[in-house]
């Protein structure tokens, strides 16, 4: 930490840089301003102590400029009682806390501690702010096929406006991703994302959730709350399963986005908001408008930039780039190989539950390859055979060939689970003649 000592009294400067330099600080001493401002070409400051009154630059001029160099550098005015009240108004410019003259030493390293721990705080969010810029840059959002480039092309073109936000697709195709992408993409991405999972909201709490509520509003609010839409202020609002919403409810939602403004239960007055809506949902909400679960007054407000998300099973060259990209995150930089053999098992599986379930997959395979390759041999039964279940014998109010076939079709996948799918190791694992298993597979339509 480099701190400036700026004061035209010699014994205050001396003394309270020795007492810095012995609290390991690198220490510079000026007498005047200008002389420190000309330093700050060279060395600059971190924290900048300076008295008010001098006799070249006066401390509210100093300030000025020392921000101009660098809004960055804390400053802490010495000041004497007759001018408290025009150092209070120097914080008001930017300076960080003001000490009246005389004063203790330790007084300032109290200060210097605080600032010290603001800075820290201030230096992990910034890095914050970069990792979260890192992960949902565009470049985040992987695949190859052209389905994935038509939604990229449309996440790219609406990133930077404030238009809201329609994402249609199943369960783990990246609907949450996506708004993670579009908002961290945008002019908005300084302020804060709200998500607001509309599921699992009650009817009872839906409503003070989501626009906030008054002290006395209903049995049990004790204090006035903010709701989801003040939250949201200046950012984005993500509404996640919005078919989810009580249809008496949705008028009132429906006014929020095209007035823009709300008022929270219990309440009269009007609050503006200013958000970018960015709404998914699994169903089709056209289906639910005919149906009349769904107002169609709110479906045009939201539908205006629709994204549609295909599932995993529709894109299957993706699977790939993907499990290739999951598998280096949880790689811990130890470079795996994957078989080809895995793309090929992989690619033959629903993923009924899309990317996520890839995902997921991805890190279990990752967990338990040995010699940092992943092979066949530690994919998961029921992935390799879908529908399947090797140890599912139930025999209630079933016939003695029935239960045999189940036994018999049940050790035939065992057999070829073994044998990575080669049906004459497997006849030789069986004791059964190469054309009986091919039979058998036939059979059971394996």
């Amino acid at each position: 930490m480099k701190i400036y000592v700026v004061d035209d009294e010699r014994i205050i400067r001396v003394s309270l840089a020795d007492e810095l330099r012995d609290a390991g600080y690198e220490v510079f001493e000026f007498a005047n301003a200008n002389s420190a401002l000309m330093q700050m070409d060279g060395v600059k400051p971190n924290i900048v102590i300076t008295d008010f009154k001098m006799p070249d630059i006066n401390g509210i001029e100093f300030l000025e400029r020392i921000k101009i160099i660098d809004k960055n550098i804390y400053v802490v005015l010495m000041t004497a009682y007759s001018t408290v009240s025009t150092a209070v108004e120097a914080m008001k410019l930017g300076a960080y806390d003001y000490i009246e003259k005389p004063f203790d030493n330790e007084k300032v390293l109290l200060i210097i501690e605080r600032i010290l721990e603001l800075k820290q705080v201030k230096d992990e969010n910034k890095e914050l702010k970069i990792k979260l810029k890192q992960d949902y840059d565009f470049s985040s959002y992987v695949g190859d096929s052209s389905r994935v480039t038509e939604v990229f092309n449309l996440v790219k073109i609406v990133a930077q406006k404030s238009t809201s936000v329609l994402l249609v697709g199943e369960t783990g195709t990246g609907k949450e991703l996506l708004t993670n992408i579009i908002h961290y993409n945008s002019s908005r991405s300084k302020k804060q994302l709200i998500k607001v999972s509309c599921a699992i909201l009650s009817r009872e709490i839906f409503e003070s959730e989501l626009f906030g509520h008054e002290k006395g509003a209903f049995t049990g609010a004790i204090s006035d709350k903010i709701g989801r839409f003040e939250m949201a202020n200046g950012g984005t609002l993500y509404l996640d399963d919005i078919d989810d919403v009580p249809l008496d409810l949705q008028v009132k939602l429906l006014r929020a986005l095209e007035e823009r403004e709300i008022e929270r239960v219990g309440g009269s007055k009007i609050i503006k908001i200013d958000i970018r809506l960015i709404a998914s949902t699994k169903k089709d909400l056209r289906k639910m408008v005919d149906e009349g679960k769904f107002r169609e007054d709110l479906f045009y407000r939201l539908n205006v930039f629709p994204i549609n998300l295909p599932p995993l099973r529709e894109k299957p060259k993706d699977i790939i780039s993907l499990t290739k990209h999951f598998v280096s995150i949880y790689s811990d930089n130890n470079e795996k190989q994957i078989d080809n053999e895995v793309f090929e098992v992989l690619k033959k599986y629903p993923f009924p539950g899309n990317v996520r379930e890839l995902r997921n997959l991805s890190e279990r395979l990752t967990l338990l390859s040995e010699d940092n390759k992943i092979n066949t041999d530690i994919i998961p039964y029921e992935i390799k055979f879908p529908g399947y279940k090797p140890t599912c014998f139930t025999f209630d109010n079933k016939s003695l060939n029935e239960i045999l076939d189940e036994v018999e079709r049940n050790a035939i996948l065992g057999a070829l689970d073994k044998t990575q799918g080669n049906k004459a190791k497997a006849a030789e694992i069986l004791g059964l003649p190469a054309s009986t298993l091919k039979s058998k597979v036939a059979k059971y339509n394996l």
